[in-house]
């Protein structure tokens, strides 16, 4: 009878042995998926407890843009100046994401120019980009109160993304060559049931998750 009894206890002990194992392999395997956008990008910052400042500045074409205007959907937005080198090798692949996702109507691409004027930043994108319209919003923002004050950017180009919810997601620092789908994926991952624990600071993973980030290397 004791026999029999140990028997079952164990056969009962391995089989939620054998469940735990299949969900936590289950729940591993979501969150890898939900983090491999997000460690690809391999940003300089990713987070989700901070609101993006709300500004309005003059837009190219006329009239202003404001941030919150844009609530309800993913905002991806770039600081530049005619005087940054990177930032003018960065502007046609910014351009060519900015078509990318044009077609997203949940998505939207804005930029700002710390230069003089509107007129100025035309003209320096007409020149990068072979005299072609810009396919995102443009704004200028000449004494920096919204990119260094509000936004505490001081090199250039930076780029933050940031979710429907106006919450910064991530900061990119630097020129990348934009991979649009990687981008629509990180994206999409902040609506995702399941979210990335994963966070960055100064371009390194933090968090009990930090190790699924172990073997990505930048896809950008």
């Amino acid at each position: 009878m004791l026999f029999a009894k140990l028997a079952q206890f164990s056969c009962v002990a391995l089989a939620a042995a054998g469940v735990y194992s299949f969900i936590s392999s289950a729940r591993d395997g979501e969150t890898r998926r939900a983090c491999t956008p997000l460690c690809a990008m391999h940003p300089d910052y990713a987070a989700r407890n901070r609101l993006a400042p709300d500004f309005e500045l003059p837009k190219l074409g006329g009239g202003t843009a404001k941030l919150s205007s844009y609530r309800g959907k993913v905002v991806v937005l770039n600081f530049w100046t005619k005087t940054c080198r990177p930032c003018l090798e960065e502007m046609p692949a910014i351009a060519a994401l900015g078509k990318a996702l044009a077609p997203h109507s949940d998505m939207a691409l804005l930029t700002i120019s710390t230069d003089d004027d509107l007129q100025d930043a035309r003209e320096t994108l007409k020149s990068v980009l072979g005299g072609a319209e810009p396919p995102f919003v443009v704004m200028i923002d000449p004494d920096s109160k919204v990119v260094a004050e509000k936004f505490g950017t001081k090199l250039y180009p930076e780029t933050w993304l940031i979710d429907r919810n106006g919450v910064i997601r991530a900061r990119i620092d630097g020129g990348r060559e934009w991979n649009a789908a990687l981008t629509l994926d990180l994206a999409r991952s902040f609506d995702d049931p399941i979210q990335c624990g994963v966070q960055y600071h100064d371009r390194q993973a933090q968090g009990p998750f930090a190790g699924i980030c172990g073997d990505l290397t930048p896809a950008l």
